[in-house]
């Protein structure tokens, strides 16, 4: 359908521009030739010529093409807003109109410089300049971004604002372009409506950048379960389509959900951020909560969290006291009052309770009076927990878990895997959605593309990420890899911060 609406676009383009460059008194076969004809237009309409060079920057180029066309109808005496809007969105249809009618003449430049703009056009100009421009800052330099939940603490704070830099990893060129602008994939006021349209999906592309993506470097990235949603509370990225599928059946989901179920192109979907702790080509295993890449421990980040059985003499600690006393802030998410108090009731109840904490947090603790010990919890093999909820979801790697896990390769651009009923969970979802072949297993036989299949060659590289909260994440423990064709960019910067009140000491900071 894109490519179709693509042809159309360009061919209705030239057509109509051989009819007006013939009223103009040009030869009208130069009107078929890409670019010369732009070159003729800003001749005619006595633009300077540097602003046809400036047609070649990437995506802003393409503003100021539409610009120039502007210009060119206003020199066949078309000022109103009408025309001007017809020019930006149907050209291919409103060019052949202007072309080829008996009544729309070429009036030159002298009834153009007689045109005075009235002042609501001027603001509406104005309006519309400010919104392009936005656009393309939010689009291929920099966007904001709001921390939602607590799976980053804490190193990110529930309700930290965030500047994510779009040119560290090099900016996507868009795969749904039609959208509206400054949302992402709902519009304003609506959780269902779809905020853009699917008439045209783009290939993969991505502008050169400072860089690739990095361990450890935090990142903000496409969900990659978040292409099909159950738009319901409770559902989304909460409890995915895919979870619920596992659990039962595709056809029970459809049957219990089909109403609310929306499909995303990936660049659509819902916006996560978490750390990069596997780049492409690495090994990752997690054994008993400490993470390993290439069989080397891992760097532990500062404010990363994880869970601490507590135990201690059965009375109240007031965790806001212990705060103030001795540094040791004990939060989840936005409700970490209510949480302090559930805590300190646990204990005083039964003498034990488990809390998430920093490590040298966990240090601090074990030095309050009425406390005995801290250590770390290591979450139990639960068979239908680890079959059903941790990637790859099969019976091969079913007891893993999100302190037990792996070990497991991820997938590199150019390196060829070998495809058997052991790998293929890993790569399955890869070769179907990320990559776009088509699998079908019939027993021991696996077929891409309607060919035998032994092996598989990676097109993209893959990442890993996991939240610094290692107890209180979603991440690729649940859904696996995250290809590069998801990647945002890289969250740079802190500028605002809020929890009651300004929270001043994090304004400005650096993410590390």
């Amino acid at each position: 359908m894109g490519w179709i609406i693509l042809i159309i676009w360009i061919v209705g383009f030239h057509i109509g521009l051989y009819g007006m460059f013939k009223k103009a008194g040009v030869t009208p076969w130069k009107a078929l030739i890409p670019f010369y004809n732009t070159w003729i237009m800003v001749e005619m309409c006595h633009i300077k010529k540097w602003w046809f060079w400036l047609q070649f920057i990437p995506i802003a180029g393409q503003f100021i093409t539409i610009w120039i066309s502007i210009i060119w109808v206003m020199h066949f005496g078309k000022f109103d807003l009408i025309s001007h809007t017809l020019t930006v969105f149907f050209p291919y249809v409103y060019f052949p109109y202007l072309g080829f009618n008996k009544q729309d003449k070429w009036k030159g430049h002298e009834i153009f410089k007689l045109y005075k703009k009235p002042t609501s056009r001027e603001w509406i100009d104005a309006a519309v300049f400010a919104i392009v421009a936005a656009t393309i800052i939010r689009t291929f330099i920099f966007e904001a971004y709001t921390i939602p939940t607590g799976s980053m603490e804490k190193t990110l704070l529930v309700n930290d604002f965030l500047f994510v830099n779009k040119m560290s990893y090099g900016a996507r060129i868009p795969k749904t372009p039609l959208s509206f602008p400054f949302v992402h994939n709902t519009l304003p006021l609506s959780e269902t409506t779809p905020s853009y349209l699917k008439w045209i999906q783009l290939d993969y592309k991505r502008l050169d950048g400072f860089g690739k993506v990095q361990r450890n470097d935090v990142v903000v990235f496409n969900f990659p379960a978040g292409d099909t949603i159950i738009n319901l509370p409770g559902y989304g990225s909460l409890q995915t389509y895919y979870q619920e599928m596992r659990q039962s059946s595709r056809q029970d989901v459809w049957d219990r959900f089909g109403d609310n179920i929306i499909v995303h192109p990936y660049d659509k979907t819902d916006n996560y951020i978490k750390r990069c702790v596997g780049v492409p080509g690495d090994k990752l295993q997690v054994v008993n909560g400490i993470l390993y890449i290439n069989d080397q421990k891992s760097p532990v980040p500062e404010n990363s969290q994880r869970t601490y059985r507590v135990t201690g003499e059965k009375k109240f600690i007031d965790f806001d006291e212990v705060e103030k006393s001795y540094g040791i802030n004990i939060r989840v998410d936005q409700n970490y009052h209510e949480y302090r108090q559930q805590m300190a009731a646990q204990l005083a109840q039964s003498g034990v309770t488990d809390i998430i904490l920093t490590e040298g947090d966990a240090a601090k603790l074990k030095t309050v009076p009425g406390i005995t010990s801290v250590t770390s919890v290591v979450e139990p093999y639960d068979g239908m927990k680890s079959q059903f909820l941790y990637f790859p979801y099969d019976s091969t790697h079913a007891k893993w878990t999100v302190d037990n896990y792996g070990p497991i390769s991820i997938p590199k651009k150019g390196v060829t895997v070998q495809l058997n009923a052991a790998t293929l969970p890993l790569y399955e979802r890869i070769i179907t959605t990320y990559e776009e072949h088509k699998l079908v297993v019939n027993g021991n036989s696996i077929m891409i593309d309607d060919k035998p299949a032994t092996s598989y060659t990676f097109k993209y590289d893959y990442y890993w990420m996991m939240g610094d909260n290692r107890h209180n994440s979603q991440d690729s423990r649940f859904w696996g890899f995250v290809p590069e064709t998801h990647i945002v960019g890289k969250a740079s910067v802190i500028w605002f911060s809020w929890d009651g009140g300004p929270r001043w000491n994090r304004i400005f900071k650096s993410i590390k």
